[in-house]
């Protein structure tokens, strides 16, 4: 009795949604003008903040500075590739991957005071599958760079392919 029921109001509103709706010619303008009119630049949009612009810059900065003086001089190598997550709330990270038998004890990494990690590792020519392992559990992978497709373990993780002189 009721599955009969439910079967009837669904038809109801299926025939209800196809009826045809009639739309106000004037409609697209008038949507186009109010469109217009949100886009013109406002003097208190135009206002930029100065502290989250030097904050902005600042870590630029920072970021330039990683990128191009790997994390301490005595870890670089000519086959050295560095790599950085920006986790400011974990306790430790570890970076994990097929350089490393995926293994968190073998490469952990080192924090700042603003919650950047980073290490440096000699890897031989070649493409490998990472992750950065959070707090000992939570496996992140690197925003950087390109994600791996062919995971079978259902675990997020990017793959960085190191090239030959």
């Amino acid at each position: 009795m009721f599955e009969h029921a439910e079967d009837e109001l669904i038809e109801r509103v299926i025939r209800q949604l196809r009826q045809p709706v009639a739309i106000d010619e004037g409609l697209d303008a008038r949507v186009m003008r109010q469109i217009a009119a949100d886009v013109r630049p406002t003097r208190t949009r135009s206002r930029v903040r100065p502290l989250a612009w030097s904050a902005l810059a600042a870590a630029a900065v920072f970021a330039a500075l990683l990128i191009t003086h790997p994390w301490s001089r005595e870890d670089v190598r000519p086959d050295s590739y560095q790599f950085v997550l920006i986790a400011p709330n974990a306790a430790s990270v570890a970076l994990v991957g097929d350089f490393n038998d995926w293994n968190p004890a073998r490469s952990p990494m080192r924090a700042t005071h603003a919650g950047i990690w980073a290490t440096v590792l000699p890897l031989a020519p070649g493409r490998y599958h990472y992750a950065f392992l959070v707090n000992g559990v939570e496996w992140r992978r690197d925003p950087a760079a390109p994600a791996a497709l062919d995971d079978d373990f259902g675990s997020p993780s990017s793959v960085v392919t190191v090239g030959g002189s």
